[in-house]
């Protein structure tokens, strides 16, 4: 019987393991880095341990700190949750050998699936049907191009140890494939330590349907049904759901059934999960097997009853799978989205500061995931999701509407989101006929209005100021003051907005240029306002840091910035031609040197953070004075990176 777990991760999925954890009475044990001393899963766990600074590689990736902690704790197993240490097949190994028990899969299971070379190699002797590629034992620049010619375009470069997307790169022609496979290898050697690739064909507008496979030590295999992934953004996961809107019945057991194939093929025990890609006729093609539990198991859970964190556990313990695969049912429909801090009306850049303010919305069949809550900084060095949001309904629109409401609902002030993208996606036709394909989101999506800045309307510009004036007034000084015209100067992304607010007793009126708007003010408490507008009652929920404003009315949220008292700066040019880092990260590429001529947009320099590159690039057109730094360099925010020479008419001002 194991007694007391530690959990070898963080955030969101060290605390839904946490959870159940507890609930069977097991005792449990946080890791957490020094940028996580004060977070939540190390809050809700029994006891916790320090294993290293912030940097990944010296704390959650430190295998031999994070089993100190359990020698140190008394800890007899550990779960690896999921990116980290949990495909690692050496960790697997050590936890073996210090004689405690690794909540996962044989090592051997791991170290095959996490090549995609040689489980592709082994799917195909087991009969699983795998897209057609090239993934021999030379994987050299000169082979993979000679191997392209015979398998045609478009193709797929895949780093063969990777997953998530990274180092994975589609290539259209035979002219874009050599700077592709450099930088597939650069990007899978940062994210995974082993620049090896391999080609596939590329399935044009396939879904992704992937199988939560279980097995035991005792000969069982089950599936317990599909998850439908193929709304993705970069080959990353942004919805996902289940049952598939695509799959039948006679698919479903035809793919289940070869997701058992694959999984008795290596010996499997425990959670894994079978990827294929299938095409518009139903053909389904084997892409690879992730050897952990995933991201997106809630939707499973949610459709079946059970807790796949439990499975595991008994699994672990030698115990049988409780259910044979005629006892698995399906019920209802769950969908789930990813809640990122990142800024898609900005390229999706990742964002990071302090949740001045975190809630999540509550309702019938909601289930939030999150590893953060209000205080909380996102920090640079870690993956910046907030929260998944899953929805659970009788059937796929009731789980839609309820999951578009709990979007919309939940309130996130200090950081910018993609939460109102996703309830877009949501609630787009495409999606909402079962239609996605990999390719919506890019077809959908692309110069879509909500990724542009969105200008603030009269209505949001009087909320603001509302919000702004009560907050230093307080509602007396609004019952009792006689009319009086206070002017107001807001900052809103780069543009200043200077307003006219008049107010008299519970009456609020708003000039902006010609605009007009009149809100009369219902009741004012600390962080919310209600207001009549047009007769109608309505709250607004607001926070304020500094002279930051957050707001949140009627399904959209934005920020402004007061200024009114601020001094009055000279107008900025263009850009200063001092191009800086945008977050902490490292250098993976320098793309220019001194002495070129670059314009503006152009990529000067790639930078890696939170695990995606970020191309940092020119904001004028100009000629590069010095370069400030070189490959493998790791950055702060704000530093200088790149300098462009001064125009004539700058150094005249200077």
């Amino acid at each position: 019987m194991l007694k007391k777990l530690l959990i070898a991760n963080r955030g969101e999925i060290a605390v839904r393991i946490i959870r159940t954890a507890k609930a069977l009475g097991y005792r449990t044990v946080a890791v957490y880095s020094e940028a996580d001393a004060n977070a939540l899963h190390v809050e809700q766990a029994d006891e916790a341990v320090c294993i290293g600074p912030a940097q990944v590689a010296a704390s959650y990736l430190n295998a031999e700190a994070i089993l100190e902690a359990a020698a140190k704790t008394g800890a007899d197993c550990i779960h690896p949750g999921y990116g980290f240490l949990s495909e690692n097949s050496g960790f697997a190994k050590a936890i073996k050998q210090a004689g405690l028990t690794f909540v996962g899969p044989p090592e051997n299971a791991i170290e095959l699936m996490g090549s995609k070379r040689r489980s592709k190699i082994a799917m195909q002797e087991a009969g699983v049907p795998v897209v057609p590629g090239y993934e021999g034992d030379n994987a050299s620049d000169d082979e993979l191009i000679a191997a392209a010619k015979d398998i045609g375009y478009p193709l797929m470069l895949k780093a063969s140890a990777g997953g998530g997307g990274r180092g994975m790169r589609l290539v259209e022609s035979e002219s874009e494939l050599a700077d592709n496979i450099k930088r597939a290898r650069s990007e899978a050697k940062q994210a995974f330590g082993d620049d090896e690739l391999i080609i596939e064909k590329a399935v044009i507008e396939p879904r992704h349907v992937e199988i939560q496979v279980f097995a035991d030590r005792h000969g069982n295999a089950v599936y317990l049904g599909e998850r439908d992934c193929s709304v993705q953004r970069r080959h990353q996961k942004v919805v996902e759901e289940a049952p598939s809107p695509f799959v039948t019945p006679e698919l479903r057991k035809a793919m289940g059934e070869a997701a058992v194939k694959a999984a008795l093929a290596c010996g499997y025990e425990g959670a894994g999960t079978v990827e294929f890609l299938v095409d518009k006729d139903r053909n389904f093609y084997f892409l690879e097997m992730n050897t952990r539990l995933q991201v997106e198991h809630p939707v499973t859970e949610l459709i079946t009853g059970q807790d796949l964190v439990a499975w595991q556990l008994m699994v672990a313990e030698g115990r049988p799978l409780p259910l044979a695969q005629d006892e698995i049912e399906l019920n209802g429909h769950a969908i789930e989205v990813r809640l990122y801090a990142e800024d898609p009306a900005n390229g999706f850049t990742p964002q990071t500061g302090t949740l001045h303010e975190f809630t999540p919305a509550e309702g019938e069949g909601l289930r939030f995931d999150t590893g953060v809550r209000s205080g909380d900084v996102v920090s640079p060095h870690y993956d910046p999701m907030l929260a998944k949001v899953i929805a659970w309904g009788q059937n796929r629109d009731e789980a839609r509407r309820r999951l578009i409401r709990a979007l919309e609902d939940t309130t996130v002030f200090g950081v910018t989101t993609n939460r109102h993208f996703l309830s877009r996606i949501i609630a787009d036709d495409t999606f909402g006929a079962g239609e996605a394909t990999t390719a919506f989101l890019q077809q959908a999506f692309k110069d879509h209005p909500s990724l542009a800045p969105q200008a603030l309307s009269i209505r949001e510009l009087a909320l603001s100021a509302c919000a702004l004036s009560l907050n230093s007034a307080g509602q007396e000084g609004w019952s009792n003051a006689p009319a009086t015209v206070i002017p107001m100067k807001l900052e809103i992304q780069e543009d200043t907005v200077e307003l006219l607010v008049r107010h008299s007793g519970h009456k609020l009126l708003v000039s902006h240029g010609d605009d007009h708007y009149e809100l009369l003010i219902q009741s004012h408490e600390q962080g919310q306002l209600c207001i009549i507008d047009n007769g109608i009652r309505q709250r607004c929920q607001y926070s304020r840091a500094g002279d930051s404003l957050y707001l949140q009315a009627l399904g959209r949220s934005w920020s402004v910035t007061d200024i009114t008292h601020q001094p009055a700066t000279g107008a900025q040019g263009a850009g200063s031609g001092r191009i800086q880092a945008s977050m902490d990260g490292a250098i993976i590429d320098v793309l220019v040197a001194a002495g070129d001529t670059v314009q503006q947009g152009q990529t000067l320099v790639i930078l890696e953070a939170m695990k995606m590159e970020h191309p940092v690039k020119a904001d004028r057109d100009g000629t590069v004075a010095t370069v400030h730094t070189s490959s493998g360099d790791q950055v702060r925010r704000s530093q200088l990176l790149v300098e462009l020479a001064a125009s004539e008419t700058e150094e005249q001002t200077q």
